[in-house]
Parts: structure tokens; C-alpha cells; sequence
């Protein structure tokens, strides 16, 4: 498992937020509508996935804050649902519900106390994990998809560091015992089924 602190995911939560929030930021009506690089999805759907999850992820904080269970989502239909109504809202409705829900959530994580950051929640998939693993989901999310948004950003753009716990991060998860030979932005792209260059190696199937 990687040594990554709660002090590298926040750094990369803000890195890849703000990266997600500048190539959001160029999109009009049309770019948006368009397709994103994930199957089935548009641009909107993408952004109002980051949205959502930052709103979850603040069920979260204010659980780690309270002590009050607060699950992320109602249900796995409330999350679907979310993003697909999210998804027929205009352009600059998204833009205004992803900045609200990032802000939101900035100003939560940073009301967190050392104690805070000790409670255990729940994620959406049901782990048990302390609450300083709040900013490693919120970093995935937003530097994964920031590359889907397909605007020219790509896991080269991401940090050397970050890419390497989201490569321990996922492997631990496939349950894989070998790493890839390759660049590092080629090997997490791999690992996280999106396109890559690596030769010879088996399609692992979508993750995230």
C-alpha cells in the first residue's frame, strides 16, 4: 500500500480540481453536450459526476465533524439519477453547481480537526475508512476525469507522485501482484482502463 499522507491528497484533491475547473471552464453549450472519453457519457454527465461527488463527499465531512452518519449517496439510483438530471442542465447551471459543490466542500474539509480526520465513515462502496481518506477519493475523481473530459489533458499532466499511489491504489484493488512495464502516465492510464500505449498487456476493463 502506498505511503501516500492526508497532507499529498490534499495537495493533489487541489491540483486536480483546479485542473478539472480550467478545462470545465472553456466548455460552451455545444463543447459540453459533447461526448466525453467514457462511453456513453457526454461532457455533462462528467461534470455533473465531479459535482455530485463533491456534494457526497461532504456527507461525509460533516460525518467526520459530527459524528452523525451521513452515507454519501441515498442510493445507488439517487447517484444515477443525480447525474443524469444533471446532465440535461445547461451549461452554465454546471459550471455554477461544480463551483458551489468544490467550495462547499473545500470549506468543510478544512473545519476538520485532527480528531475529525481520525472518525471512520463509510464510502459509497461500502469501506469502512478514516475520514483522511476523504481527499485521496476526492483526488482520484477529479484528476482521472479531468482527463475524460477529452480536452486535451492527460495523465502526464498529473503528478508524478500522485500517479504513483493511484497506481498502488489500483492494483490493490484488481488484486494485481505485478506492475507494467512503461512510463508512469501510460501505466496508470493502463491500470485505470483508460487508452494508453503499453503493448502486449490484457485489457483490465473500466475503473471509476
Amino acid at each position: 500500500m502506498t505511503g501516500r499522507t492526508l497532507a499529498d491528497a490534499l495537495r493533489w484533491a487541489e491540483h486536480g480540481t483546479s485542473l478539472f475547473g480550467t478545462r470545465v471552464a472553456l466548455l460552451d453549450e455545444t463543447s459540453m453536450s459533447a461526448p466525453s472519453l467514457l462511453p456513453g457519457w457526454t461532457r455533462k454527465h462528467l461534470v455533473a459526476h465531479v459535482a455530485a461527488n463533491a456534494d457526497a463527499l461532504g456527507n461525509l465531512v460533516h460525518w467526520a465533524r459530527t459524528g452523525i452518519r451521513t452515507p454519501m449517496y441515498s442510493s445507488a439510483r439517487q447517484r444515477d439519477s443525480d447525474i443524469e438530471q444533471g446532465a440535461t442542465r445547461s451549461a452554465a447551471d454546471l459550471l455554477a453547481w461544480l463551483d458551489a459543490s468544490v467550495q462547499a466542500l473545500s470549506v468543510a474539509m478544512d473545519s476538520l480537526t485532527g480528531d475529525d480526520w481520525r472518525r471512520e465513515v463509510v464510502t459509497a462502496q461500502g469501506r469502512t475508512v478514516p475520514a483522511t481518506e476523504i481527499p485521496w477519493l476526492r483526488a482520484r475523481e477529479v484528476c482521472v476525469h479531468a482527463v475524460d473530459l477529452g480536452t486535451g489533458a492527460g495523465f502526464a499532466d498529473l503528478p508524478g507522485e500522485f500517479l504513483s499511489a493511484l497506481i498502488d491504489d489500483i492494483r490493490a484493488k484488481r488484486g494485481l501482484d505485478t506492475r507494467p512495464r512503461g512510463p508512469l502516465p501510460e501505466v496508470a492510464a493502463y491500470l485505470a482502463g483508460r487508452p494508453h500505449s503499453l503493448a502486449d498487456v490484457p485489457d483490465l476493463g473500466p475503473w471509476l
